[in-house]
């Protein structure tokens, strides 16, 4: 049986992909994957480097992904362009452009393709418990 507490961790729980992880503690993407962590998301990482930040394994190439709620960008908008239609196939509900990551072009292809563009910082959005 589960619990109520449970069911609400379960509820709030937004499976998220960072793209442009990092295991450099100075760098936001690395910030975000500490704070998902701690909030109680599931993280999946990609970056130009493997390691592990939080228990989250960082992968340098493309992983399948199921069940995505928010894809969350810390990559340049030349550097997205490999991962569109990765990010278009995976269906997630939002992705989230970071300061920095602002790309008109991938805000189209996302909208077409019936998936939310969000402009904010993951980091105020999970502080400000509005994620």
């Amino acid at each position: 049986m589960i619990t109520f507490v449970k069911y609400l961790k379960i509820m709030k729980n937004k499976k998220t992909l960072v793209l442009g992880a990092t295991t450099k503690p100075d760098r936001y993407a690395y910030r975000a994957i500490n704070m998902l962590v701690e909030k109680g998301h599931t993280v999946l990482a990609i970056g130009q480097n493997t390691g592990e930040v939080a228990g989250v394994k960082i992968h340098t190439k493309a992983i399948p992904v199921k069940n995505i709620d928010t894809v969350t960008l810390y990559l340049n908008p030349a550097r997205q362009r490999d991962y569109y239609n990765y990010i278009i196939e995976a269906q997630p509900k939002r992705v989230v452009f970071n300061p920095g990551t602002e790309n008109p072009e991938l805000y189209q292809l996302l909208e077409l393709n019936n998936i939310k563009a969000e402009v904010a910082c993951t980091l105020v959005l999970l502080a400000t418990n509005q994620y």
